[in-house]
């Protein structure tokens, strides 16, 4: 607005001062042959430009010292996701207007991450050995929050299934390890701020995200979208039901003035790398009982198939795997014979998802026995859900029933040649395709009910017009920090979108 009118203002000026020229009689005209410069015209031309060069730089000034005075406002915190097959830190920046925190996950200020392998479970057996990892993390937190405001910004670690499978013991003897490196980190820290979080607490947060990021947060609990995650040790399944939900799963949680009545379960065990590492444990013990009782299967004496990897492929016995737990030098390689068969690895994926089932006490069990609702509106798959469906380059619209010809495709090749197909892969990394794939549709379809052409449920590593990440730690900053502010105001706090 400054400018227009000072444009405005020059050429009102300009029109109440013309440049007169006169001529006397019997001379040539000024124009073809002026005596002097126009030197006022000069002298306007000058002053409007140097008029026109202060606006734009005090509009620029003003720009970038709004910006300065933004990321001077900035307020951090740091999460730290303890997960199964690596740990990962977040760095969160938002700002306080009007009492309502503002978030920019899409912003360099706002949001920053860094990702390490392996996870801290790892360190069953050693572990001092945790705080290599933790310590790295940290470091790239500091370098991301401003110093003077290190000592305010609160930093946690929260532990997921990787953790929950251990011992409650060397649970404890891994986070002291963390505890005494987060203590002299620099940060905002409290013992009780490095923890393992329950699957459901995991599923709450994920949930939470979802929904903040496709604006539905704070809106009818109905028109809210739940979350299935399949993560490496456990798979969560999160969602509103309008169904009676017995106490044990259910979880209220209250954002502004609306609260939630939320359906969450961990299915701990059965996460992707959990659950293949299962299968592999069955057909070991079955390849010993062959063995023992000296008996034969269908290819030969001690010989078992194995459905779920693809025919050529030998194990490694000094391979020891990432995020995959190989068999190792077990007698197991020895009785293993590669059989890649998409409907048999969906069957053995199948039976392991109902594992347990005759122990169901409620009115329906969908896995094992575990209680699980009807799945009512859409549906966020997230994790592994999305890298497989990737990795096979499926449409988000039809992807699952596309899963089941991608898989058949996958498993019954040769490993040889999926080699060539796939050259910049890991082993120990396209051996889960094949698995994966089954125990996708088996968990999915088979298990959960969903229709294979059902366009409510959509694979995704991201949500909203800003793509915001769909990882549950975020959703545990968004929660925490919201508690935080309300709790110390005492007013239930709209958070605002950026």
């Amino acid at each position: 607005m400054q400018r227009s009118h000072a444009r405005s203002r020059l050429k009102h000026k300009s029109d109440m001062d013309p440049l007169h020229l006169h001529t006397q009689p019997g001379q040539r005209s000024s124009l073809a042959k002026p005596k002097c410069k126009p030197k006022k015209s000069i002298i306007l031309i000058i002053v409007g430009s140097a008029a026109i060069a202060l606006i734009i730089f005090f509009v620029c000034y003003t720009f970038l010292l709004s910006g300065r005075n933004r990321r001077v406002s900035l307020r951090y915190s740091v999460v730290i996701d303890g997960g199964s097959s690596g740990t990962r830190v977040h760095v969160f920046g938002y700002r306080i207007e009007s009492g309502n925190p503002v978030f920019d996950f899409s912003g360099d200020d706002g949001y920053a991450s860094m990702k390490l392998s392996p996870g801290l479970s790892s360190y069953a057996g050693d572990p001092e050995g945790a705080s290599v990892s933790v310590a790295e993390l940290v470091e790239f937190a500091k370098g991301r929050v401003p110093k003077r405001v290190l000592k305010e910004s609160e930093i946690r670690l929260m532990a997921t299934a990787g953790m929950r499978l251990l011992d409650v013991s060397v649970q404890e003897r891994i986070l002291q390890v963390t505890r005494r490196v987060l203590r002299s980190s620099g940060f905002k820290f409290r013992d009780d701020s490095a923890s393992v979080i329950s699957g459901s607490d995991e599923g709450v947060y994920a949930w939470v995200v979802a929904n903040y990021a496709l604006g539905s947060l704070g809106g009818d609990p109905l028109q809210t979208t739940g979350i299935v995650e399949l993560g490496g040790a456990s798979t969560q399944v999160t969602f509103v039901s309008s169904e009676h939900v017995p106490s044990e799963f259910l979880r209220t949680i209250t954002y502004g003035n609306v609260s939630y009545r939320i359906y969450s379960h961990s299915f701990l065990n059965l996460g992707q790398d959990a659950a293949h590492e299962k299968l592999w444990e069955s057909l070991n013990n079955l390849g010993w009982l062959l063995i023992t009782l000296s008996t034969a299967n269908s290819t030969g004496e001690g010989i078992v198939t194995d459905p779920c990897t693809p025919k050529g492929y030998i194990p490694d016995k000094n391979s020891t795997g990432e995020g995959v737990v190989l068999p190792g030098e077990s007698k197991f390689t020895d009785s293993l014979q590669a059989a890649g068969n998409f409907s048999k690895c969906r069957s053995a994926a199948f039976n392991i998802l109902q594992e347990g089932k005759e122990k169901c006490h409620y009115k329906h069990c969908s896995i094992g026995s575990t209680f699980t609702p009807n799945l009512r509106g859409s549906f966020l798959a997230t994790e592994n859900f999305f890298h497989t469906s990737k990795f096979f380059a499926l449409r988000e619209k039809d992807w699952l029933s596309a899963m089941i010809s991608a898989g058949e495709s996958f498993c019954g090749d040769d490993w040889s040649k999926l080699k060539v197909k796939h050259p910049t892969f890991k082993d120990e990394s396209l051996l889960r395709y094949c698995f994966s794939s089954a125990y996708i549709v088996s968990m999915l379809h088979d298990s959960l009910g969903v229709a294979l052409d059902d366009q409510r449920v959509e694979f995704a590593s991201e949500a909203g017009e800003k793509g915001i990440p769909l990882d549950w730690a975020l959703g545990a900053f968004i929660l925490n920090t919201a508690t935080a502010i309300s709790d110390n105001s005492g007013k239930s706090r709209k958070i605002l979108l950026e």
